[in-house]
């Protein structure tokens, strides 16, 4: 598998699971060991992506189970709760400019999926720039 996620030159690394458990297309949650909770996604072209796990428009921790798919181009994940699309890659919300997902490192290592704990962007929701 192939990682479009760039590290931050020092970071942690956690490992999740074997290679093998994640399947093309299909979330799986994990929790960091700072309380932030991860959507993992491998897309069919065996990229990795991983971003935040609570949909910002409702708080829920549902990302993981979202439909992964692509828009003119670019991986998507769809929120299961209101339809809500957001890059794989970005975490930019493809339907509303001002709100986007932190986004996580991945990599392979010793063919066990790891996660990054310094998020390669951070958030930026309509909450945190006052706005209803």
């Amino acid at each position: 598998m192939s990682v479009l996620t760039h590290a931050p030159t020092t970071t942690d690394w956690v490992t999740i699971c074997p290679q093998e458990r994640l399947e093309p297309e299909i979330g799986l949650a994990a929790l960091l060991p700072d309380g932030h909770q991860v959507a993992l996604f491998a897309t069919r072209d065996h990229h990795l992506y991983a971003l935040d796990n609570l949909d910002p428009h409702t708080g829920a921790a549902v990302l993981a189970r979202g439909i992964v798919g692509d828009r003119d181009g670019e991986p998507t994940v769809a929120s299961p709760m209101l339809k809500h699309v957001f890059s794989l890659r970005t975490g930019q919300s493809l339907d509303d400019p001002h709100t986007r997902l932190a986004t996580w490192p991945v990599r392979v290592h010793d063919h066990t999926i790891q996660i990054g704990t310094t998020p390669t962007t951070h958030a930026s929701t309509r909450a945190e720039q006052g706005t209803p």
